[in-house]
């Protein structure tokens, strides 16, 4: 993952509504759900949900799916993977942290 698309994700996560969108469509998996069942869940009227949804989509952290007239949103988990490693690639390189130092002494 490239610092630029780190930084879309985490920006589109920092907002309270769309981390609990994002949250409720990881606890659905991968079939995710309608912009409805979230509506409803969430009481999130459908315009809010609507603009939230777009800053996820994106971010790169959701895709989305036609069945028939409905939409599915559902979290890209490769994404979130990808973020998660981006994030803690390089823990525990040998940095010597302030905290660290008091441990030992």
């Amino acid at each position: 993952m490239e610092k630029q698309d780190a930084v879309a994700a985490l920006a589109a996560l920092a907002q309270e509504t769309r981390l609990e969108v994002f949250r409720m469509l990881v606890r659905a998996g991968p079939e995710g759900a309608t912009p409805g069942a979230l509506s409803d869940a969430l009481d999130i009227a459908p315009p809010t949900l609507s603009f939230h949804l777009k800053e996820l989509k994106g971010a790169g952290l959701l895709s989305v799916r036609r069945d028939g007239r409905s939409l599915h949103y559902a979290p890209d988990f490769a994404a979130m993977r990808r973020l998660v490693s981006y994030l803690s690639d390089q823990c525990c390189q040998g940095v010597s942290t302030p905290d660290a130092r008091k441990r030992r002494t």
